[in-house]
């Protein structure tokens, strides 16, 4: 009887120990982070392989899988590992930023245990502390549907990732250090696909079949269009949401964003260019992957095909084009649109505005005004042990205020659980911004030109807006998105841009639920890391 009653209470602390649905799978990981020579641009560098790769391993996972991911930490220097889109449903805990996680000691481990609750689509993990991001460290994330919820497609012959973006031949610590002198980045020295240079990657296709390439764009500084020499790009889904399916020659993804496209290889057998160049940038710079037929006896040939460069109508009139699919069935197996956004009305506005101020001589990135400044404990942490004098709930006004003042603030905004918020992107900058939220999915009702006003809610999409959790905002022009804020936790809402993100342009939701209830929120991971004002503390007993 005795020993009945110890394996009933462990499989109990087993699961809350997980804290995540028993009912669905585990899968389990085992990522090895070390540093490596590199040659991306054809320069040797030390950069960050896991489990000896770069880019990093592929997880895939199904939706509502519960992922058990163990991190052991090689390098020299503390690291810490964050996932791109995935939600994190009441476990703010597990998302592997500074603001809610202790960094993995060198030479320790952690284990992230997380579940793809609700969630289909096309994300990445990257790693989020320092300037590592430039090192490499990244990986794509897959979550596919369930076996039978239908999918508005055909089974395509091959799923390929494509992981583009700017790289620097710099070391991510030189980099660093530009910064943390109070200068901006240099202009990149080039583009990777997959890690490589040109022509240094090869996707392999049968002729006349249907391939699904999954492209996120994991730079840490540009914009780029995404196309390959003569075949059309069908687009399927975005960051988790299946989108109506237009055809486009050529794509703009800005940074931290995710796409799926349906290619199907209907040309004369040969090879063809797979093309990734900047937008919106004062010098233009190409890369190059190879689209290999099978059975094809001649190489690539012809001139890369052209994208626009510096022109924002197009890019603008493209974004407006994704539309949401209505009818198609998401994680669940109700059509998307069940969900009627538009028919909500928002209790309230906030509205956010990046600059690029200079404080105490010094570039620094700012959102209304204020550039947030890491503190010594984990907010999250410091929120659950109610330490004092860590962060402040206000501390970012929830307007831009008047006049060019900034300061720097260790910056929380407070939001209520199950709030329905509108939230205004405002860029009067001369750059284009790309902004991600945490935690969250949100629909993209409307963008322009000019100053946001209450009257620019006339050309919302209130109908078919696409849900997703990266959205841009066009040089001197604003970006509206409608969000339930239904999940509890301490969120980072920050700019993709890495140099704007490490030098401010970023801060925390704190969404709050009075319950205490696990209803709303998983309670402290028994193993989480304790560090600043929270070492020595308990966790709980189970």
């Amino acid at each position: 009887m005795q020993d009945s009653k110890f394996v009933v209470y462990s499989f109990i602390a087993c699961i809350l120990f997980l804290g995540v649905n028993g009912e669905s799978p585990y899968r389990f990981f085992t990522l090895k982070v070390t540093h490596g020579d590199i040659y991306p641009l054809g320069v040797k560098q030390k950069g960050i392989l896991i489990n000896g790769q770069f880019p990093g391993p592929t997880i895939d996972a199904v939706t509502n899988d519960n992922l058990i991911i163990h991190v052991y930490n090689y390098l020299n220097v503390p690291f810490l590992i964050s996932w791109n889109g995935v939600q994190q449903r009441r476990n703010s805990w597990q998302d592997g930023v500074l603001g809610t996680n202790c960094p993995i000691r060198p030479g320790k481990n952690f284990t992230y245990v997380l579940q793809v609750k609700d969630q289909i689509g096309t994300f990445f993990y990257f790693p989020s502390l320092f300037f590592h991001k430039a090192a490499g460290g990244y990986g794509s994330i897959r979550i596919w549907s369930r076996p039978k919820i239908p999918v508005p497609f055909p089974t395509p012959a091959g799923d390929f990732t494509v992981l583009a973006g700017d790289w620097y031949k710099r070391n991510h610590y030189v980099l660093r250090r530009y910064l943390e002198s109070g200068h901006s980045l240099p202009f990149p020295d080039g583009l990777v696909i997959n890690g490589r240079g040109w022509n240094g990657y090869t996707f392999t296709v049968d002729p006349g079949r249907t391939y699904r390439f999954r492209v996120s764009n994991v730079g840490i500084s540009t914009s780029i269009n995404f196309r390959i020499q003569s075949h059309k790009l069908k687009l399927i889904e975005v960051e988790g949401s299946h989108t109506l399916q237009n055809t486009y020659h050529s794509f703009d993804i800005h940074l931290g964003q995710s796409y799926s496209f349906l290619v199907t290889a209907d040309q004369a057998p040969q090879d063809y260019y797979v093309v990734a160049s900047s937008r919106f940038t004062p010098r233009v710079l190409t890369t190059t992957a190879i689209l290999h037929y099978s059975n094809s006896r001649k190489g690539v040939s012809g001139l890369i095909p052209w994208a626009p460069t510096f022109q924002i109508a197009p890019s603008l009139m493209q974004a407006r084009s994704i539309r949401w699919n209505l009818t198609a069935s998401g994680p669940r197996p109700n059509p998307q649109g069940s969900y009627h956004y538009g028919m909500i009305t928002p209790s309230r506005t906030i509205m956010l505005a990046n600059s690029a101020p200079y404080i105490n001589g010094k570039q620094r990135y700012a959102v209304n005004g204020v550039s947030y400044v890491p503190p010594d404990t984990p907010l999250k942490l410091a929120d659950y042990f109610k330490i004092p004098g860590v962060f402040n709930l206000g501390s970012i006004p929830t307007r831009p205020p008047s006049g060019n003042n900034a300061y720097l603030q260790t910056s929380v905004m407070a939001a209520d659980f199950r709030e329905y918020v509108e939230i205004v992107f405002q860029n009067w900058e001369n750059t284009v911004q790309s902004w991600h939220i945490d935690g969250y999915s949100f629909f993209v009702v409307g963008m322009d030109g000019g100053q946001w006003t209450p009257d620019s809610r006339r050309s919302y999409n209130l109908i078919d807006a696409v849900s997703r959790c990266t959205t841009q905002v066009y040089p001197r022009s604003w970006t509206a998105i409608y969000m339930a804020l239904d999940n509890v936790g301490m969120w980072n809402i920050r700019s993709e841009n890495w140099a704007r993100q490490y030098l401010g342009q970023q801060f925390y939701l704190r969404v709050y639920s009075p319950a205490n209830s696990w209803r709303d929120e998983y309670p402290i991971p028994k193993h989480a890391l304790l560090c600043g004002r929270a070492r020595g503390r308990r966790t709980r007993p189970l």
